[in-house]
């Protein structure tokens, strides 16, 4: 989705992380700093964050751009941005306008440069979201109920400290909520990469671990044999993919002709359509889907968690307080919804 910390996203499977600065777009904002730079309307800057770098992401990209650029009526050119962070300082600045960001520096777009979500991607198997998991060696008879039972009896597999689906959503969703610490609760807590904790699972060397419906949906391509000795039992609430957001006072008829090509994109049945399929099938995405601000939730959830149990290590009441109430009117919000 990212799919967590170790690989998302975020996003999982995207051959490239990447995120869209439009310059210059719409009127200044009210309080934007002093250092902003002067807007410039000839032209659409678009920032991509790549792990492979400019070369091999470039080529990906271009084609999209180009059909952006004919979309909107406005020149798109490709800037490689250094870092999420300062690309969100440069929305919050009102220099860049727009980004396709992963669901975490999204949310400091929404909160920090008054932006809003229009848009998520879609992956090639029709998924705008994955899910955490727990799972244990087919066969095992380890149940749900047994892991919450706690005892030091079994051993637990978790990702590294900032893993999304690997350690912060299942503490969040399911441990949390009963109260449970799970380095107390399991007999040892072993931190490792997906792939291993399924491996050592399918072997019997691991009781549990936590994992992604993305890792699952792999190993069972690339080794049927491992996936077919694992399964799963609890799976968390929807964790959002990347998203695309755009700055609220962007000018309002170019916001929309960047949302209608987004939510067009590779849409229909002729020949345009298919190419852009292909274009999109590059990415390792297969179409965009309208989003709002509410997709984000399951992430506010995490770090509203993860904000209470520092507030709690640190004695720091009032920041506990306010923590334990976002996290109630979060919770409330999912237990409601379809």
């Amino acid at each position: 989705m990212r799919p967590d910390g170790a690989t998302r996203r975020f996003g999982a499977g995207v051959l490239a992380v990447v995120a869209l600065g439009l310059i210059g777009l719409g009127p200044s904002a009210c309080g934007r700093r002093d250092d902003a730079a002067a807007p410039d309307r000839t032209a659409v800057a678009f920032a991509i964050l790549s792990a492979q770098g400019q070369a091999s992401s470039a080529p990906l990209w271009q084609p999209l751009l180009d059909d952006m650029s004919r979309s909107i009526g406005v020149p798109v050119t490709a800037h490689f941005a250094a870092d999420y962070g300062a690309l969100v300082d440069d929305m919050e600045r009102g220099t860049a306008q727009a980004a396709w960001l992963s669901a975490r520096p999204a949310i400091d777009a929404v909160e920090r440069a008054r932006a809003e979500v229009i848009a998520r991607t879609v992956n090639p198997d029709g998924q705008d979201s994955y899910n955490s998991v727990l799972i244990v060696k087919r066969g095992s008879g380890v149940t749900l109920q047994e892991v919450l039972a706690c005892g030091k009896r079994l051993d637990y597999g978790v990702g590294d400290a900032r893993s999304t689906s690997a350690t912060l959503a299942p503490r969040a969703f399911l441990f949390s909520p009963r109260g449970i610490d799970p380095e107390t609760c399991f007999s040892a807590v072993r931190a490792d990469n997906h792939e291993r904790h399924a491996r050592e699972v399918a072997s019997g060397i691991l009781d549990v671990a936590a994992t992604n419906t993305v890792t699952l949906r792999a190993l069972a391509l690339q080794n049927p044999t491992i996936a077919a000795e694992v399964e799963e039992i609890w799976r968390s609430p929807a964790l959002p993919e990347g998203g695309i957001v755009l700055r609220e006072d962007m000018d309002p008829a170019l916001k929309e002709k960047i949302r209608g090509f987004f939510l067009s994109y590779g849409r229909g049945t002729d020949v345009e359509a298919e190419r852009q399929r292909r274009v999109l099938a590059g990415l390792n995405y297969s179409r965009f889907v309208a989003a709002d601000d509410d997709y984000l939730d399951p992430v506010r959830e995490i770090l509203a968690d993860e904000a209470l149990a520092t507030a709690r290590a640190a004695g720091d009441r009032r920041a506990a307080a306010a923590a334990e109430r976002e996290l109630t009117a979060l919770r409330a919000k999912r237990e409601v919804q379809p």
